[in-house]
C-alpha cells in the first residue's frame, strides 16, 4: 500500500545563518513501516507539496513547535480531498489535544513495534483516534537502521558542501532541566542503544558528517567511552551535545572523530571558561549554546555573560531567548503565574520573547537577544566562523583518507550568507 509521509516546513530564523539538514524523525520512523508499505516523502523545507497522490494514508512528521499549524493547514487540505491523515512526532506529542481536531488519527510516543498494528487498523477501516504509547517505551534494542533512502539526497547540499546527517546513540534523558521536554518525551532514563545495533548503523551511513542528536552523551561515562571506541573505526567526523569533562573521554571522543560539541555557557565562571579551553586542547571545535530569559537573570548578567563569550574563544556561538515550550516546567509555572502572555506556535521558534520576564520587560529581553547577536559576531561574521569550522574538518578529513570533495569549490564567499535550516 501507499503512504505518504510529509514533514511541514516552518519560517526560519531572521538574520541567522540558515541551512537545511535531512530531518531525524522521518527516517527514523519510516524505518518501523512494515515491509508492505510503499512510502513516498516530502520534505516541505526544501520540496513543494503535491497535494495529488495516490496515497491511500497520509503521516505528517512534525519535530518543532512552529510546525504544527503548518501540519494543520496539510492535514485539512487532504482531509477536504477525502484522505486519512495520521499525526506523529515530538510537537505531536507536546501539542496531541490540539493535532487531534485536524486527524484522523495521533501517534504518541516511539513507533517502534506499533506500526504493524496501526497500519492493519487502517487496512480494516479501524483507524484509532488516538495510539498513545508515551508508556513503556520500546527496547533499544529493536531501533534498526534509519531510512535514509526515503531523502532526496542532493537537497541537502549548500555551495556543494554536504550537511551533516542525524543520527541517535541513545534515548531518554536522566537529566530534568526547566525548559526542557526531553523528560517527557523519552522517558527521564537513560536508555542507550546496544553497541552492535550503533555499529550497524554507521555501517549504513555513507555521509562522512555526522550530527549525533542525542540529549547528551554526558550520561554514563563508561557508556560514552564504549560509544566513542564504537565509533572509531567508521573515521566519522561528528558534532554532538555535551561531552563528559573528563580527559579520557575527551580524548577517546577527539579520536573517533569529534569536530565540535554544542556545550551551554550558562554564567561566566572560571569552570566554563576552563572546559572550552580543554574541548579546544582536544581539538574539538565549541559552539556556545546561550539561552537568554533565565529567572535568575537580570540585564547586568546578560551583557556581562556576551562580554565573557568574547574572552573565552568560542568556534561559534547560537543564542537563544527561554521559550515556555508545552510539557516543560517552565511552561507549567509560567502557565499558573499568568506570564505567557502569545500562545500562537508560530511565535515558539526560540527567538520570539513570549513570556513575562522576571527583572525586564518582555520588549528589553527582545532588544538583548538581538544584541547579543550583533555582538558576538561583530567583527567576524557567523559565515566567516562557520567557514573556519568547515576548514577544520576537511583538514581531519584530509588526514585519515575521507575527503570526499564538495560539489564546488569551497571559498569563504562561497560558504554562503544564507544556509536554510
Amino acid at each position: 500500500m501507499k503512504f505518504k509521509l510529509i514533514y511541514p516546513k516552518w519560517t526560519k530564523l531572521d538574520g541567522q545563518t540558515h541551512f537545511n539538514l535531512p530531518p531525524h524523525g522521518p527516517v527514523v520512523f519510516a524505518a518501523t513501516l512494515p515491509e508492505y508499505v510503499d512510502v513516498d516523502f516530502t520534505d516541505e523545507n526544501v520540496q513543494t507539496l503535491d497535494y495529488n497522490t495516490d496515497a491511500e494514508f497520509i503521516g505528517i512528521s512534525m519535530m518543532l513547535s512552529s510546525q504544527v499549524k503548518r501540519g494543520w493547514e496539510i492535514a485539512t487540505e487532504f482531509r477536504n480531498r477525502g484522505k486519512k491523515v495520521m499525526f506523529g512526532g515530538i510537537s505531536t506529542m507536546l501539542h496531541a489535544d490540539e493535532c487531534m481536531s485536524y486527524a484522523d488519527s495521533v501517534f504518541l510516543g516511539e513507533a517502534e513495534g506499533h506500526m504493524e498494528a496501526v497500519f492493519e487498523d487502517f487496512k480494516k477501516g479501524e483507524l484509532k483516534k488516538l495510539y498513545n504509547h508515551l508508556i513503556g517505551p520500546p527496547d533499544t534494542s529493536i531501533i534498526g537502521p534509519a531510512r535514509r533512502d526515503i531523502l532526496q539526497r542532493d537537497l541537502y547540499y549548500h555551495k556543494g558542501v554536504q550537511m551533516v546527517d542525524l543520527f541517535h546513540a541513545s534515548r531518554g534523558c536522566r537529566f530534568n532541566c526547566y525548559p526542557c521536554a526531553v523528560s517527557y518525551l523519552g522517558g527521564k532514563g537513560f536508555r542507550p542503544r546496544p553497541f552492535d545495533k550503533v555499529a550497524e548503523e554507521l555501517d549504513t551511513i555513507e555521509n562522512n558528517r555526522l550530527f549525533v542528536v542525542d540529549n547528551s552523551l554526558a550520561q554514563d561515562d563508561e557508556w560514552e567511552k564504549e560509544l566513542f571506541r564504537t565509533m572509531i573505526p567508521f573515521k566519522k567526523k561528528w558534532c554532538s551535545h555535551t561531552i563528559k569533562d573528563d580527559p579520557k573521554i575527551l580524548d577517546l571522543a577527539a579520536q573517533a572523530g569529534a569536530w565540535y560539541v554544542y556545550q551551554a555557557v550558562f554564567d561566566t565562571s572560571d569552570y566554563i571558561r576552563e572546559r572550552i579551553k580543554r574541548y579546544h586542547d582536544h581539538g574539538i571545535g565549541v559552539e556556545g549554546t546561550i539561552l537568554l530569559g533565565m529567572d535568575g537573570q537580570t540585564e547586568d548578567d546578560i551583557l556581562r555573560l556576551i562580554d565573557f563569550l568574547l574572552e573565552i574563544k568560542l568556534d561559534l556561538a547560537e543564542f537563544t531567548v527561554l521559550t515556555p515550550f508545552p510539557q516543560t516546567k517552565a511552561y507549567d509555572d509560567m502557565l499558573k503565574e499568568g506570564r505567557i502572555f502569545d500562545h500562537d506556535w508560530n511565535h515558539y521558534t526560540a527567538d520570539k520573547v513570549v513570556f513575562k520576564p522576571k527583572h525586564m520587560s518582555p520588549e528589553r529581553l527582545q532588544e538583548l537577544y538581538h544584541f547579543a547577536w550583533e555582538s558576538f559576531y561583530k567583527e567576524e561574521t557567523q559565515e566567516q566562523k562557520m567557514f573556519k569550522l568547515m576548514m577544520r574538518v576537511i583538514e581531519k578529513e584530509m588526514e585519515d583518507g575521507t575527503y570526499r570533495p564538495a560539489r564546488a569549490d569551497l571559498t569563504e564567499s562561497s560558504f554562503g550568507k544564507q544556509i536554510n535550516r
